[in-house]
């Protein structure tokens, strides 16, 4: 049977026949293919003399109805900043009625109750939904690090004739349904440039060009289509490098779908993924309302209703922020992140704010909270951060930031590397790190501080988060481009070329664009190179061979233990997000890396000089 035979046969299930017309209205389809497709049912056997079912086609129906439903709430909903930060997005109210609680009211309605929710984001506000519906809840615990493909993953037992439902959808319809007859993929007739899948004239999903049907997510699977998917998924998920894939990957077959389109009318089924979304489809939700929102309002003396163009920027390692018009103004919302309040004082980042204030170095806030940590700034154009293998950006950078360390700023607090690294390390509450040899790497790494401590340079305010992406160039009211450093929640005194390690492992750099580095920070200023190998020599240390661009060896022999040290403190860093369920993959592989491998750099280095120095 065609597809079109299989939704005569559904109408039929619903209202018994009258006419060749009503059949065509309520099927959407054309007289002449309820005809044929009449013919056709009839002569295979699903159809009487009268129009009526056959036990053949009940049959069928039975076999193919919806039995269950799977609805995938586990992600942080990012785009639904701010009110992200206090509810998952499955909790939202809409006409006062969280979005799942609709869901689960509409398949109750076509009478299915056995329902998987999957969280993972705030997972404990779900429980709730055990008792009064009687849901089951599937937790994914790597909600942070993976798409909703291993949402899937953990239910593939259950997708046999179930609806799958992103948690994120308001329907003013019941999309659901207690005879499906066929599996299927939902889309609206309203058209997206983002989409990836298009409608043809055969309801085919096919891979769209430039633009294509607004995807809406719900689908139907039974049957034969229910078990490609699930080895699909079993293998995507077995695949390197699909953390951040769909679950709709599965679906695809040379260019299109296996399973068809279901078209509905822009409007009747809405996916709410931002704040403005949830404001246009209900002005009177009571969670418009947020404390972030508030605190705009009550900064810029406004109405929360004025607060517009609201819109996520990517989530950083530390913070979440957005962007947002008000009052003829561009400006970006910092809120801090998961677990942030034990990291950062933010008391200490508004006393650095205080102290560059006025210096040029960046844009100076228009609000901080030294309590919550939120952060208003004016939102610069055509910004570009630093390319970290441009030479001429490395060039740019290194000058700007040598320029900020002969400032010689003081605040009243220090940056502890080696402080931190026992902090960081106690957040885990004497859990064992994930590393198997992180003790010997740790003692290592601390055989390096007395070297460190005889030779590190005067302490000046540093950046300590001096990373590419933390330099920013901009145009000017001149139409020149400009270069400020931002982000200032780490820095604290300490030995300024920590900055240049800082630099290097956030940036994932191998040893020779670690030299080059290094060459490029001192060659801006040769005259304080030169006062910094007098400096060394005067302190009664052999003539060592130079290393990168004349900078003396003991000096990169420091940096060099400067980057064991901050890879050993920001793998413990990532150690303890990881414990918040905040994943960052390569990242902290390679900090736990950087503290092995640089540790032989700086050693091997220190053991040449002294080797040099008693000869």
């Amino acid at each position: 049977m065609n597809i079109q035979e299989l939704d005569i046969m559904k109408v039929l299930m619903d209202k018994p026949f009258v006419s060749q017309r009503i059949l065509a209205e309520e099927s959407g389809h054309s007289l002449g293919v309820v005809n044929r497709s009449l013919r056709n049912l009839a002569k295979a056997g699903y159809l009487n003399d009268a129009m009526q079912l056959t036990d053949k086609a009940i049959e069928l129906g039975e076999k193919r109805r919806p039995r269950r439903a799977v609805i995938l709430a586990a992600g942080f909903g990012m785009r639904m900043v701010p009110i992200n930060l206090e509810s998952p997005k499955a909790l939202l109210e809409v006409n006062g009625q969280t979005l799942i609680e609709r869901q689960i009211c509409q398949l109750h309605e076509a009478g299915i109750y056995e329902i998987y929710v999957v969280a993972g984001f705030m997972k404990e506000k779900f429980d709730y939904l055990i008792d009064e519906y009687g849901v089951q809840l599937v937790i994914n615990r790597d909600y942070a690090s993976r798409n909703n493909l291993y949402s899937m993953k953990l239910v593939l037992d259950h997708i046999d004739n179930a609806y799958i439902v992103p948690c994120d959808i308001w329907c003013a319809a019941n999309p659901f349904s207690s005879r499906e007859l066929y599996s299927w993929y939902m889309v609206s007739d309203r058209e997206d440039p983002d989409s990836d899948v298009r409608v043809n004239r055969k309801r085919e999903l096919v891979a769209a060009g430039t633009s294509g049907n607004a995807m809406i997510g719900i689908a139907y699977l039974q049957g034969e289509d229910a078990a490609v998917v699930r080895e699909r998924i079993r293998a995507l998920c077995g695949t390197f490098g699909k953390d951040g894939a769909f679950w709709e990957e599965a679906l695809y077959e040379r260019g299109k779908m296996i399973v068809p389109a279901k078209t509905v009318p822009a409007g009747e089924a809405v996916e709410i993924n931002t704040y403005e979304q949830l404001r246009e489809l209900d002005r009177g939700s009571s969670q418009l309302r947020s404390e972030v929102m508030d605190v705009i309002a009550r900064v810029f003396s406004c109405g929360v209703e004025e607060i517009r163009e609201i819109e996520v920027l990517k989530k950083g390692m530390t913070n979440r922020s957005f962007l947002f018009t008000c009052r003829g103004g561009k400006y970006i919302m910092r809120v801090p992140g998961e677990g942030t309040d034990k990291l950062i004082d933010r008391a200490k980042e508004a006393d650095v704010y205080r102290a560059i204030s006025g210096k040029g170095l960046c844009d100076d806030p228009v609000y901080i909270d030294p309590v919550t940590g939120y952060k208003i700034t004016r939102y610069l154009e055509g910004v570009r951060v630093c390319d970290a293998e441009s030479v001429d950006d490395l060039k740019r950078c290194m000058k700007r930031l040598r320029s900020f360390h002969g400032m010689k700023i003081e605040v009243g607090h220090d940056f502890d590397i080696f402080g931190q690294i026992e902090f960081y390390e106690g957040l885990r509450n004497g859990q064992p790190s994930v590393y198997r040899d992180y003790r010997r790497t740790k003692e290592r790494v601390l055989s390096l501080k007395p070297f460190i401590d005889r030779y590190a340079g005067a302490k000046v305010l540093t950046h300590i988060d001096a990373v590419p992406d933390n330099f920013l160039f901009y145009k000017g009211a001149d139409g020149k481009e400009q270069l400020q450093l931002t982000d200032w929640e780490y820095a604290g005194m300490q030995d300024p070329h920590v900055d240049i390690a800082m630099f290097c492992i956030y940036s994932l750099y191998d040893k020779s664009r670690v030299d080059r580095l290094i060459g490029l920070y001192f060659d801006t200023d040769r005259a304080e190179l030169d006062e910094c190998n007098k400096e060394m020599r005067g302190n009664g240390n052999p003539d060592v061979p130079d290393a990168p661009a004349g900078v003396p060896a003991i000096t990169v022999a420091k940096i060099y233990a400067y980057i064991a040290a901050c890879g050993l403190l920001w793998s413990n860093w990532c150690e303890y997000k990881l414990l918040l369920g905040v994943e960052f993959g390569e990242y902290s592989l390679r900090q736990y890396r950087y503290a092995k491998d640089y540790y032989r750099y700086a050693a091997e280095m220190i053991r040449e000089m002294e080797e040099d120095r008693n000869a």
